[in-house]
Order: C-alpha cells, then sequence, then structure tokens
C-alpha cells in the first residue's frame, strides 16, 4: 500500500513529546503554537496590546529595519527520518513569510541550545518561497535520522503549524532491556488500514499519554449491519506479545462491546492472507470508559497485529507490550546505526567503547552482530 508522505506520524508535535526550543523572536505569537496538534482557528477583532491574535508563531517585522532573518528550533518528539514537511500558514495573509529555508541535525542526549547552535547541520529544504494562508508542503529527500529540526524564515513573519512528517527510527538501546510497546507511534507503530474512522482515526489509539477527550481516540461510525469494525497495525519489528492494553477512556454510551486481537508473522506469510492469521485474544467483553489489560499466552512472533472492533464504538488507547526477536533487534539496530548522521554514529560507538571513527566510515552495514552487545549494553 503506497503511503503519502502527509499521511506519516508528525514527528514535532506535542502529543509525540515535541518541544519548540529557542526562537529569533516571537513577539506577535509564541513559538510553542508551531506544534499544537489542533488545526489552526483564527477569532477576527481579538486585540491584545501587541495587535490582532494569531494562532501561531509571528515575529515583529525586521524587513528594512535589521539585517537577518528569523528561525525557531525544535526537538522532535519521536525522532526518524523526514519525508514531508508542511510549512502551514494559514490566516497569515499580510503577515507571512516570504520564503524559508529548513535543516536538522542527529544528535545524543538533550543538548542545550548553545550546544545545539554548534551541531552538524544539514539541509533538509533548501530556500523555497512560501503562499499566505495556506499548506506549503515540501517533500524531503534524506534516510538519514533526525533529533532537531530549525525553520528559517526570510526574512520574518507567521507561522501556524510546522508538521514534520516521517518514518519513526526508534533508539534500540532504548527497547533492548525490557518489554516495550510494540505498537506505539513513537516507537515506529503505524496503522495500516482500517474499516471506518467516520468520527476520529485508528492512529490516535497509538499515541502517547491517556486519551485527552473522545475524539483522541479511534472511534467508528454506527454498524447497521451484521458486521464490526476492525483496524491493522504494523509493529515497530517482530516481536512475542505479552500483554495487551485496550483503554475505552472516555467512550461511555459509545464503547466496542466486545473486542479480539490476531497477529501475522510477515517473515513467513503475507497479512493480505486472510487465513495467515492466528487469534492472540479470543473476543472478550469490554467496559466503558475503563482501561483493560489481557496477558497473552501465545509464544509465536507476529509483526502485524489485527483488532477487532465488535461490532463498531470508540477506542481511547491500543498498547501492545512485547518482546522482540534476536533478528529483529538486530534488524533494528542496524536500521538506526546506518541512518545516524556520522557525528552521531561516531558518537553512539565510541560511548559504547568501540573505535567511532573507523566502524562510522564503514556504514552501512548489513550485519551488525559483533556490534550489538556493546551498543544495547548486553555484554
Amino acid at each position: 500500500m503506497t503511503t503519502e508522505p502527509t499521511s506519516l506520524p508528525d514527528l514535532a508535535s506535542r502529543p509525540h513529546g515535541g518541544t519548540v526550543l529557542a526562537a529569533s523572536d516571537e513577539f506577535f505569537a509564541d513559538k510553542e503554537n508551531l506544534i499544537k496538534a489542533e488545526t489552526p482557528v483564527f477569532q477576527p477583532h481579538t486585540f491584545t496590546p501587541k495587535g490582532q491574535q494569531y494562532d501561531g508563531w509571528e515575529t515583529r517585522r525586521r524587513f528594512g529595519r535589521a539585517e537577518g532573518h528569523d528561525w525557531v528550533l525544535l526537538r522532535l518528539g519521536a525522532p526518524g527520518t523526514v519525508r514531508a514537511i508542511d510549512v502551514d500558514t494559514a490566516f497569515f495573509l499580510g503577515n507571512y513569510p516570504q520564503r524559508c529555508r529548513i535543516e536538522a541535525t542527529g544528535v545524543e542526549g538533550y543538548p542545550g541550545v548553545p550546544e545545539l547552535e554548534a551541531a552538524d547541520w544539514f539541509e533538509l529544504v533548501p530556500e523555497s518561497p512560501l503562499a499566505g494562508g495556506t499548506h506549503n508542503v515540501f517533500t524531503v529527500d534524506s534516510d538519514r535520522r533526525v533529533t532537531h529540526v530549525r525553520l528559517h524564515i526570510l526574512p520574518d513573519g507567521g507561522v501556524a503549524r510546522l508538521r514534520v512528517h516521517g518514518e519513526v527510527v526508534p533508539d534500540p538501546r532504548e527497547l533492548a532491556v525490557l518489554p516495550f510497546d510494540l505498537a506505539a507511534t513513537l516507537n515506529g507503530g503505524t496503522v495500516l488500514r482500517c474499516s471506518d474512522s467516520f468520527f476520529s482515526p485508528p492512529a490516535n489509539m497509538l499515541q502517547p499519554g491517556e486519551s485527552r477527550f473522545m475524539a483522541d481516540g479511534w472511534e467508528t461510525a454506527r454498524r447497521r449491519d451484521d458486521g464490526h469494525d476492525w483496524a491493522t497495525l504494523g509493529l515497530t519489528c517482530a516481536a512475542v506479545p505479552l500483554l495487551a492494553e485496550v483503554a475505552t477512556t472516555h467512550y461511555r454510551g459509545n464503547s466496542p462491546d466486545r473486542i479480539a486481537l490476531s497477529g501475522v508473522d510477515g517473515a513467513t506469510a503475507s497479512p493480505d492472507d486472510e487465513g495467515a492469521w492466528f487469534p492472540l485474544l479470543p473476543e472478550t467483553k469490554l467496559q466503558p470508559d475503563t482501561t483493560h489489560r489481557f496477558r497473552l499466552a501465545g509464544d509465536r512472533p507476529v509483526t502485524h497485529v489485527r483488532i477487532d472492533s465488535h461490532p463498531d464504538g470508540g477506542i481511547g488507547r491500543f498498547r501492545l507490550y512485547g518482546r522482540p526477536t534476536p533478528r529483529a533487534l538486530h534488524d533494528l539496530t542496524a536500521r538506526w546505526l546506518n541512518r545516524l548522521p556520522r557525528p552521531q554514529a561516531v558518537h553512539a560507538l565510541n560511548a559504547a567503547g568501540l573505535p567511532g571513527e573507523k566502524l562510522a566510515a564503514e556504514l552501512p552495514r548489513a550485519d551488525v552482530a559483533d556490534l550489538l552487545g556493546p551498543l544495547l549494553g548486553t555484554v
């Protein structure tokens, strides 16, 4: 199934843990508005001492008054490979930037702004024109894993939202020790398809934290036939699932009556083959506005899971905890290491007691078995 880049997760969004670290200026509107999950809104004639309120980030007038241009620096909540960036100038019509440029970097840990200024930045989007009051979408051709993004607006003005769509590339060092959520967006879980998403999309179920309100989960229309609703998920990697968590938070008169889970191992069968699916959890009764936890007794690895919602309704959050197979852990590590920017790869390898400069020069490598123990702390 072909995936549009803008349908990929927003790696920078606040619900995913994104943060706006710094900006050159935010005189008219706060920089934190850039990563709000909500669609921008506008209320005319809502004036503060600084002027009309805007739901976005807006700097003061610089053109013709000062040299340079404005910029904003973001830490991604979910580091990954960027595929598209949407510079949304909704409602900014006479005050949007003329052009923009976007760069990124990948670093270890949680550096501050001074350390980030000295990092090795590379270009994701070259200097490009912007239009006002619209989605300015730029496709990105880079396989490097990034942790931070910097938007330059030339010379000044307002941007409503900055969406950084991409593929999550989790850090295997954070996944190797304990069972983790195989379905979480932050770990690389995705929704591949579903029967219905009339009220809200199934990707909401995979977000971090507790569901905030009814529309923050997956809710289908009321069925008027004998069928049931379903959603198919692609997991972070092949793993043996141990425990499922199904939360119907806020769904009081519209939760599913029952739920069932099934899985398939994409290494041995196609998810498109209905006969390849096997049960993980039989049809089980649910309660409204409740977080349910179900232990799973199987020992077969899966790469995909299907949630069957009987007959319909809303699920706030879905978690699936398990352990990756040894091969999957190897492949996760290879993918992560091969996509690191060179300076970050050197740093990570050195920190593991390995010769960073030498090994980084050999990347990409398909086989990283000799590096697993030191990198993952298992030796």
